[in-house]
Protein backbone atom coordinates (compact mmCIF):
# COMPACT_ATOMS: atom_id res chain seq x y z
CA UNK A 1 0.00 0.00 0.00
CA UNK A 2 1.37 3.42 -0.97
CA UNK A 3 1.55 6.27 1.53
CA UNK A 4 -1.49 8.55 1.66
CA UNK A 5 -2.90 11.49 3.58
CA UNK A 6 -5.89 10.83 5.87
CA UNK A 7 -8.22 13.78 6.57
CA UNK A 8 -11.29 13.85 8.81
CA UNK A 9 -14.25 15.71 7.29
CA UNK A 10 -15.82 17.98 9.94
CA UNK A 11 -19.04 18.40 7.97
CA UNK A 12 -20.64 17.40 4.68
CA UNK A 13 -19.86 20.60 2.69
CA UNK A 14 -16.20 20.34 3.70
CA UNK A 15 -16.12 16.67 2.73
CA UNK A 16 -17.32 17.59 -0.76
CA UNK A 17 -14.68 20.34 -1.02
CA UNK A 18 -11.93 17.93 0.05
CA UNK A 19 -13.01 15.43 -2.61
CA UNK A 20 -12.67 18.02 -5.38
CA UNK A 21 -9.10 17.09 -6.31
CA UNK A 22 -7.31 14.36 -8.27
CA UNK A 23 -6.45 11.09 -6.52
CA UNK A 24 -8.82 11.65 -3.60
CA UNK A 25 -11.32 9.08 -2.34
CA UNK A 26 -13.88 9.06 0.48
CA UNK A 27 -13.62 6.32 3.09
CA UNK A 28 -16.13 5.06 5.65
CA UNK A 29 -16.11 1.33 6.41
CA UNK A 30 -13.28 0.81 3.92
CA UNK A 31 -14.09 -2.87 3.41
CA UNK A 32 -13.70 -2.55 -0.37
CA UNK A 33 -11.38 0.43 -0.82
CA UNK A 34 -8.69 -0.78 1.58
CA UNK A 35 -8.62 -4.13 -0.20
CA UNK A 36 -8.02 -2.32 -3.49
CA UNK A 37 -5.30 -0.20 -1.95
CA UNK A 38 -3.48 -3.17 -0.43
CA UNK A 39 -3.51 -4.87 -3.82
CA UNK A 40 -2.23 -1.66 -5.48
CA UNK A 41 -5.35 -1.51 -7.67
CA UNK A 42 -6.21 1.90 -6.23
CA UNK A 43 -3.60 4.36 -4.97
CA UNK A 44 -5.32 7.56 -3.78
CA UNK A 45 -3.06 10.28 -2.42
CA UNK A 46 -5.69 11.39 0.09
CA UNK A 47 -8.52 9.64 1.93
CA UNK A 48 -11.36 11.80 3.22
CA UNK A 49 -12.79 10.15 6.31
CA UNK A 50 -16.57 10.65 6.31
CA UNK A 51 -17.29 8.41 9.33
CA UNK A 52 -17.23 11.66 11.32
CA UNK A 53 -20.47 12.85 9.66
CA UNK A 54 -23.22 11.96 12.13
CA UNK A 55 -25.85 13.44 9.80
CA UNK A 56 -25.28 10.50 7.44
CA UNK A 57 -26.14 7.90 10.06
CA UNK A 58 -29.38 6.40 11.32
CA UNK A 59 -32.71 4.94 10.24
CA UNK A 60 -36.04 6.68 10.83
CA UNK A 61 -39.45 7.50 9.39
CA UNK A 62 -40.02 10.85 7.75
CA UNK A 63 -43.58 11.38 6.51
CA UNK A 64 -44.46 8.58 4.15
CA UNK A 65 -40.85 7.46 3.65
CA UNK A 66 -38.21 5.46 5.48
CA UNK A 67 -34.88 7.27 5.63
CA UNK A 68 -31.58 5.39 5.82
CA UNK A 69 -28.33 7.32 6.26
CA UNK A 70 -25.54 6.31 3.90
CA UNK A 71 -23.21 5.55 6.84
CA UNK A 72 -25.66 3.11 8.40
CA UNK A 73 -23.90 -0.23 8.70
CA UNK A 74 -25.25 -3.40 7.14
CA UNK A 75 -25.54 -4.94 10.60
CA UNK A 76 -27.72 -2.03 11.76
CA UNK A 77 -29.84 -2.33 8.64
CA UNK A 78 -30.28 -6.08 9.11
CA UNK A 79 -31.57 -5.83 12.69
CA UNK A 80 -33.42 -2.52 12.80
CA UNK A 81 -37.08 -3.03 13.88
CA UNK A 82 -38.43 -0.57 11.30
CA UNK A 83 -36.63 -2.33 8.44
CA UNK A 84 -37.60 -5.79 9.67
CA UNK A 85 -41.27 -4.87 10.03
CA UNK A 86 -41.87 -2.59 7.02
CA UNK A 87 -39.34 -3.68 4.37
CA UNK A 88 -38.16 -7.18 5.36
CA UNK A 89 -36.75 -7.78 1.87
CA UNK A 90 -34.05 -5.21 2.72
CA UNK A 91 -33.23 -6.89 6.04
CA UNK A 92 -32.91 -10.19 4.15
CA UNK A 93 -30.53 -8.64 1.61
CA UNK A 94 -28.40 -7.02 4.33
CA UNK A 95 -28.15 -10.30 6.25
CA UNK A 96 -26.70 -12.00 3.16
CA UNK A 97 -24.42 -9.19 2.06
CA UNK A 98 -21.22 -10.28 3.81
CA UNK A 99 -19.80 -11.96 6.87
CA UNK A 100 -20.92 -10.62 10.25
CA UNK A 101 -17.56 -8.95 10.76
CA UNK A 102 -17.86 -7.08 7.46
CA UNK A 103 -21.49 -6.18 8.09
CA UNK A 104 -20.42 -4.45 11.29
CA UNK A 105 -18.07 -2.21 9.28
CA UNK A 106 -19.53 -1.97 5.79
CA UNK A 107 -21.96 0.87 5.11
CA UNK A 108 -25.03 1.25 2.93
CA UNK A 109 -23.35 3.83 0.71
CA UNK A 110 -20.24 1.70 0.33
CA UNK A 111 -22.23 -1.39 -0.56
CA UNK A 112 -24.12 0.49 -3.27
CA UNK A 113 -20.93 1.93 -4.80
CA UNK A 114 -18.48 -0.96 -4.40
CA UNK A 115 -16.23 -2.12 -7.20
CA UNK A 116 -16.55 -5.36 -9.13
CA UNK A 117 -15.01 -8.64 -7.92
CA UNK A 118 -13.73 -9.77 -11.32
CA UNK A 119 -10.42 -11.63 -11.01
CA UNK A 120 -8.90 -9.69 -13.89
CA UNK A 121 -9.82 -6.34 -12.34
CA UNK A 122 -8.59 -7.45 -8.92
CA UNK A 123 -5.21 -8.61 -10.25
CA UNK A 124 -2.64 -5.86 -9.82
CA UNK A 125 -0.69 -6.86 -12.94
CA UNK A 126 -3.63 -7.07 -15.34
CA UNK A 127 -4.42 -3.85 -17.21
CA UNK A 128 -8.06 -4.65 -17.94
CA UNK A 129 -10.50 -2.35 -19.75
CA UNK A 130 -12.15 -1.16 -16.53
CA UNK A 131 -8.77 0.03 -15.22
CA UNK A 132 -8.03 1.90 -18.46
CA UNK A 133 -6.68 -0.93 -20.58
CA UNK A 134 -7.67 -1.86 -24.11
CA UNK A 135 -9.66 -5.04 -23.54
CA UNK A 136 -11.85 -6.99 -21.15
CA UNK A 137 -10.01 -10.26 -20.67
CA UNK A 138 -13.13 -12.02 -19.41
CA UNK A 139 -14.81 -11.94 -22.83
CA UNK A 140 -12.64 -14.84 -24.02
CA UNK A 141 -11.21 -15.89 -20.66
CA UNK A 142 -12.55 -16.95 -17.28
CA UNK A 143 -16.13 -15.63 -17.36
CA UNK A 144 -17.78 -18.09 -14.96
CA UNK A 145 -19.04 -15.29 -12.71
CA UNK A 146 -19.74 -12.67 -15.35
CA UNK A 147 -22.75 -11.05 -17.00
CA UNK A 148 -25.49 -12.75 -18.99
CA UNK A 149 -27.28 -9.46 -19.71
CA UNK A 150 -26.19 -6.04 -20.90
CA UNK A 151 -22.84 -6.41 -22.63
CA UNK A 152 -20.42 -3.48 -22.52
CA UNK A 153 -16.67 -2.85 -22.53
CA UNK A 154 -16.57 -4.67 -19.17
CA UNK A 155 -18.72 -7.74 -18.46
CA UNK A 156 -18.08 -7.99 -14.71
CA UNK A 157 -21.27 -8.02 -12.65
CA UNK A 158 -22.36 -5.52 -10.05
CA UNK A 159 -21.79 -7.22 -6.67
CA UNK A 160 -24.18 -5.32 -4.37
CA UNK A 161 -26.84 -7.24 -2.45
CA UNK A 162 -28.60 -4.11 -1.23
CA UNK A 163 -29.02 -2.50 -4.65
CA UNK A 164 -31.49 -5.04 -6.16
CA UNK A 165 -33.62 -5.00 -3.00
CA UNK A 166 -33.64 -1.20 -2.78
CA UNK A 167 -34.48 -0.82 -6.46
CA UNK A 168 -37.33 -3.30 -6.01
CA UNK A 169 -38.57 -0.99 -3.24
CA UNK A 170 -38.39 2.07 -5.56
CA UNK A 171 -35.74 3.72 -3.40
CA UNK A 172 -34.41 7.21 -4.00
CA UNK A 173 -30.97 8.55 -3.09
CA UNK A 174 -29.99 12.03 -1.97
CA UNK A 175 -26.72 12.94 -3.67
CA UNK A 176 -24.58 15.82 -2.39
CA UNK A 177 -21.91 17.52 -4.48
CA UNK A 178 -20.27 20.89 -5.18
CA UNK A 179 -23.39 22.12 -7.01
CA UNK A 180 -25.67 21.33 -4.08
CA UNK A 181 -27.86 18.29 -3.66
CA UNK A 182 -30.38 16.39 -5.71
CA UNK A 183 -32.71 13.46 -5.22
CA UNK A 184 -33.04 10.77 -7.86
CA UNK A 185 -34.04 7.14 -8.08
CA UNK A 186 -31.36 4.71 -7.00
CA UNK A 187 -31.88 2.81 -10.24
CA UNK A 188 -30.93 5.89 -12.26
CA UNK A 189 -27.45 6.24 -10.74
CA UNK A 190 -26.43 2.91 -12.31
CA UNK A 191 -25.35 2.79 -15.92
CA UNK A 192 -23.33 0.25 -17.84
CA UNK A 193 -19.74 1.47 -18.30
CA UNK A 194 -18.76 2.91 -21.64
CA UNK A 195 -15.79 4.58 -23.31
CA UNK A 196 -15.17 7.87 -21.52
CA UNK A 197 -17.00 6.70 -18.34
CA UNK A 198 -15.48 3.46 -17.16
CA UNK A 199 -17.53 3.09 -14.02
CA UNK A 200 -20.94 1.75 -13.04
CA UNK A 201 -22.51 4.85 -11.56
CA UNK A 202 -23.20 8.34 -12.85
CA UNK A 203 -21.77 9.89 -9.68
CA UNK A 204 -18.88 12.32 -10.04
CA UNK A 205 -15.74 11.85 -7.93
CA UNK A 206 -16.72 14.74 -5.67
CA UNK A 207 -20.29 13.55 -5.09
CA UNK A 208 -21.53 11.45 -2.18
CA UNK A 209 -24.69 9.49 -1.50
CA UNK A 210 -25.97 11.07 1.72
CA UNK A 211 -29.05 8.95 2.30
CA UNK A 212 -31.44 6.43 0.83
CA UNK A 213 -35.19 6.84 1.20
CA UNK A 214 -37.91 4.28 0.56
CA UNK A 215 -41.64 4.94 0.14
CA UNK A 216 -43.70 3.16 2.77
CA UNK A 217 -44.97 -0.03 1.09
CA UNK A 218 -48.75 -0.40 0.86
CA UNK A 219 -50.49 -2.50 3.47
CA UNK A 220 -49.98 -6.20 2.82
CA UNK A 221 -47.05 -5.76 0.42
CA UNK A 222 -44.52 -8.58 0.56
CA UNK A 223 -40.98 -9.09 -0.62
CA UNK A 224 -38.27 -11.71 -0.71
CA UNK A 225 -34.55 -11.64 -1.50
CA UNK A 226 -32.90 -14.86 -2.62
CA UNK A 227 -29.22 -15.39 -3.34
CA UNK A 228 -27.39 -18.34 -4.87
CA UNK A 229 -23.75 -18.66 -3.78
CA UNK A 230 -20.86 -21.03 -4.36
CA UNK A 231 -20.37 -21.60 -0.62
CA UNK A 232 -23.01 -22.26 2.02
CA UNK A 233 -21.42 -19.86 4.51
CA UNK A 234 -20.99 -16.68 2.47
CA UNK A 235 -19.68 -15.50 -0.86
CA UNK A 236 -20.67 -13.02 -3.54
CA UNK A 237 -23.81 -13.91 -5.47
CA UNK A 238 -23.79 -16.09 -8.53
CA UNK A 239 -27.34 -14.85 -9.08
CA UNK A 240 -29.69 -12.98 -6.77
CA UNK A 241 -33.35 -12.01 -7.10
CA UNK A 242 -35.28 -9.28 -5.30
CA UNK A 243 -39.05 -9.65 -5.66
CA UNK A 244 -41.52 -7.16 -4.18
CA UNK A 245 -45.29 -7.52 -4.67
CA UNK A 246 -48.27 -5.39 -3.67
CA UNK A 247 -51.65 -7.14 -3.66
CA UNK A 248 -55.24 -6.33 -4.55
CA UNK A 249 -57.05 -9.27 -3.02
CA UNK A 250 -55.65 -12.38 -4.68
CA UNK A 251 -54.22 -10.46 -7.62
CA UNK A 252 -50.89 -8.70 -8.00
CA UNK A 253 -51.45 -4.96 -7.92
CA UNK A 254 -47.80 -3.98 -8.45
CA UNK A 255 -44.61 -5.97 -8.99
CA UNK A 256 -40.87 -5.34 -8.96
CA UNK A 257 -38.41 -8.00 -10.12
CA UNK A 258 -34.72 -7.10 -9.97
CA UNK A 259 -31.77 -9.46 -10.44
CA UNK A 260 -28.27 -9.10 -9.12
CA UNK A 261 -24.98 -10.60 -10.34
CA UNK A 262 -26.31 -11.08 -13.88
CA UNK A 263 -25.24 -7.75 -15.41
CA UNK A 264 -22.89 -4.84 -14.89
CA UNK A 265 -25.69 -3.06 -13.02
CA UNK A 266 -28.72 -4.30 -11.05
CA UNK A 267 -31.00 -5.73 -13.73
CA UNK A 268 -34.74 -5.01 -13.70
CA UNK A 269 -36.94 -7.64 -15.37
CA UNK A 270 -39.61 -5.36 -16.82
CA UNK A 271 -41.23 -8.06 -18.96
CA UNK A 272 -41.78 -10.19 -15.87
CA UNK A 273 -43.23 -7.25 -13.96
CA UNK A 274 -45.71 -6.57 -16.77
CA UNK A 275 -46.80 -10.22 -16.84
CA UNK A 276 -47.54 -10.17 -13.12
CA UNK A 277 -49.57 -6.97 -13.19
CA UNK A 278 -53.22 -7.59 -12.30
CA UNK A 279 -52.87 -11.37 -12.34
CA UNK A 280 -53.54 -14.12 -9.80
CA UNK A 281 -50.27 -15.80 -8.88
CA UNK A 282 -50.72 -19.40 -10.00
CA UNK A 283 -48.19 -22.02 -11.14
CA UNK A 284 -48.73 -21.31 -14.83
CA UNK A 285 -48.04 -17.59 -14.37
CA UNK A 286 -45.01 -18.35 -12.21
CA UNK A 287 -43.53 -20.51 -14.97
CA UNK A 288 -44.19 -17.85 -17.61
CA UNK A 289 -42.54 -15.12 -15.55
CA UNK A 290 -39.55 -17.35 -14.81
CA UNK A 291 -39.09 -18.11 -18.51
CA UNK A 292 -39.44 -14.54 -19.70
CA UNK A 293 -36.98 -13.37 -17.03
CA UNK A 294 -34.11 -15.05 -18.90
CA UNK A 295 -35.47 -14.80 -22.45
CA UNK A 296 -32.86 -12.19 -23.46
CA UNK A 297 -29.89 -13.72 -21.67
CA UNK A 298 -26.64 -14.02 -23.64
CA UNK A 299 -24.24 -16.18 -21.65
CA UNK A 300 -20.55 -16.59 -22.41
CA UNK A 301 -18.57 -19.78 -22.77
CA UNK A 302 -18.35 -20.58 -19.07
CA UNK A 303 -21.40 -19.00 -17.39
CA UNK A 304 -24.33 -20.65 -19.15
CA UNK A 305 -25.32 -22.21 -15.82
CA UNK A 306 -26.53 -18.77 -14.73
CA UNK A 307 -29.51 -18.93 -17.10
CA UNK A 308 -31.31 -21.90 -15.45
CA UNK A 309 -30.10 -20.70 -12.05
CA UNK A 310 -31.72 -17.29 -12.57
CA UNK A 311 -34.88 -18.85 -13.98
CA UNK A 312 -35.25 -21.18 -11.01
CA UNK A 313 -34.47 -18.46 -8.47
CA UNK A 314 -37.26 -16.27 -9.91
CA UNK A 315 -39.59 -19.27 -9.80
CA UNK A 316 -38.67 -20.00 -6.18
CA UNK A 317 -39.17 -16.38 -5.12
CA UNK A 318 -42.62 -16.24 -6.72
CA UNK A 319 -43.63 -19.53 -5.11
CA UNK A 320 -42.54 -18.27 -1.70
CA UNK A 321 -44.71 -15.18 -1.95
CA UNK A 322 -47.62 -17.14 -3.44
CA UNK A 323 -47.55 -19.58 -0.51
CA UNK A 324 -47.31 -16.80 2.09
CA UNK A 325 -50.17 -14.71 0.68
CA UNK A 326 -53.40 -15.72 2.44
CA UNK A 327 -55.64 -15.05 -0.58
CA UNK A 328 -53.55 -17.07 -3.05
Amino acid sequence: MKNFEHVDAPDLPTAVELLDAPQVRPIAGGTDLLTEMKARIAAPERLVNIKTLRELKGIDESGDRIRIGALTTLAELETHPLVESRVPILAQAASQAATLQLRNSGTVGGNLCQQVRCGYYRHRDVDCWLKGGEKCFAWNGDNRHHAIFGGSGCIAVHPSDLAPALIALDADVRVVGPDGERTQSLESIYKLPEEGRRQRTTLANDELIAEVSIPQPPQGAEGVYLKAMERATWSFALVSVALQLAWDGDRVDDASVVMGAVAGIPWRIEAGEMLLQGQALNEDLIDRVAEISVANASPFAHNGYKVPLARNLVRRALRELASSHPSS
